[in-house]
């Protein structure tokens, strides 16, 4: 096996996982070790670090996705489409903590200001990095056996998150990374022809 072998096949085994309980296989310190970790190392535009995250274990993460229900509910135009809606919610309440990717908008434009011939790109480089950090906290979890999924209930909850764990207001919320036990399998993937999705030039053997 090469040496990338062990890494790719982590991220042959991230999935999403929807079926989600409390029993989480690792404590909190451990996941607050990942984080710590993926925080310092993940790359960012001129080194930027523009990346913020809120952790939620817990009575905490409960209270979330509650908060979750209560902004949703009156953007559901019916009550048997609620019925739905909410069981997919209590579902992701059901797991064991959550995740809040945030991107600081005043280092954002700490930097547009700082290097002005890439202003117009900051925004766009900071996405990038937000997403770095997404993928290997999913993948990392899952090597760890939690079973997660992402979410992207922003910008609806995004007041009532601020207002409740004393965030910024500066902060972007980006997505919802939820985690617990595995409850549930992940479903069938299939996959586009790489013909269509990979152009090699210049390959040797």
């Amino acid at each position: 096996m090469g040496n990338s072998d062990t890494f790719l096949e982590a991220v042959k085994a991230r999935r999403t996982i929807y079926g989600l309980n409390k029993k989480s296989p690792i404590p909190d310190s451990r996941i607050e070790e990942i984080v710590h970790h993926a925080v310092l190392h993940i790359p960012s535009s001129f080194n930027s670090q523009s990346t913020r995250l809120v952790v939620l274990l817990g009575k905490e993460h409960e209270k979330f996705w509650e908060l979750v229900k209560e902004v949703v509910k009156p953007h559901v135009p019916t009550p048997e489409a609620w019925k739905g809606s909410e069981a997919r919610l209590n579902g992701f309440q059901g797991g064991c903590g959550s995740i809040l990717f945030f991107e600081d908008a005043s280092v954002i434009h700490e930097f547009e200001t700082k290097f002005a011939m890439y202003a117009d790109k900051f925004t766009q480089w900071s996405e990038h990095t937000n997403a770095m950090h997404q993928y290997v906290l999913w993948t990392a979890l899952e090597q760890e056996g939690l079973g997660c999924n992402l979410q992207h209930y922003n910008p609806i909850v995004d007041a009532r998150a601020k207002q409740e764990w004393n965030i910024p207001t500066d902060w972007m919320m980006k997505a919802q990374l939820v985690f617990g036990g595995r409850a549930g399998e992940p479903g069938e993937k299939t996959f586009k022809p790489l013909e269509e999705r990979v152009f090699i030039h210049g390959k040797s053997s």
